[in-house]
């Protein structure tokens, strides 16, 4: 498939996230992450996130207790992406090595929509050039489902005739924390820096 092709079918998918439209605020007055928040979503916090069975890329079958242990930042897309989930997870890597600097460690975390293709070894390989600290989770499509289901997120395969697929899907990274769950999302296009800067202002808040 032409290099434009694979562009224009997955820049589709970049300006919409299931769920995350008719917005109301996060939380009331009572809400300890009010001075950080940039976004709000349908429901409040809650409304997002929730328990996950998934497959790291060690081949382990793990929970989402087992991943998010600290502060980390949920990215869902898949490794055959030709340009916007690479750019996604580099910016994300990005951050986090800046909130290392700041004296915040926060874990990345890519968890994959495409089951078919995105085995435990494919993904291994992907994190470890990505990042050192990524974590990397696939798993069935029953889990996959699931697991994007909890945090309202769309993705669809498109039709093909071969392996050379593409699937589009919704582009947001979550933050979330072990005690708070799902606390705030982030638009793509924001800098390495930014999304660090944000990021910090919810972790000396937790």
């Amino acid at each position: 498939m032409p290099r434009i092709a694979a562009i224009a079918a997955s820049v589709v998918v970049v300006a919409g996230l299931a769920g995350l439209a008719g917005y109301t605020m996060f939380g009331g007055n009572d809400d300890r992450f009010a001075d950080c928040r940039t976004s709000t979503v349908a429901g409040g916090a809650g409304a997002i996130g929730g328990p996950f069975t998934l497959v790291n890329q060690d081949g382990e079958t793990v929970t989402d207790a087992d991943v998010i242990t600290g502060p980390s930042l949920l990215y869902f897309g898949y490794t055959f992406c030709p340009d916007i989930c690479p750019f996604d997870n580099v910016r994300n890597a990005e951050a986090v090595d800046i909130l290392k600097e700041m004296g915040h460690e926060v874990t990345p975390i890519f968890i994959s929509i495409d089951p078919d293709r995105d085995t435990p070894e494919v993904m291994k390989n992907y994190v470890n050039y990505m990042h050192e600290d990524m974590i990397g989770l696939t798993g069935t499509p029953e889990q996959v489902k699931a697991a994007s289901q909890a945090y309202r997120t769309f993705y669809q395969k498109q039709p093909s005739e071969d392996e050379f697929y593409l699937v589009d899907h919704s582009t947001f990274t979550y933050l979330v924390f072990p005690e708070h769950g799902f606390v705030e999302f982030f638009r793509r296009d924001l800098t390495g820096q930014q999304l660090a800067e944000q990021v910090a202002c919810f972790v000396e808040h937790a």
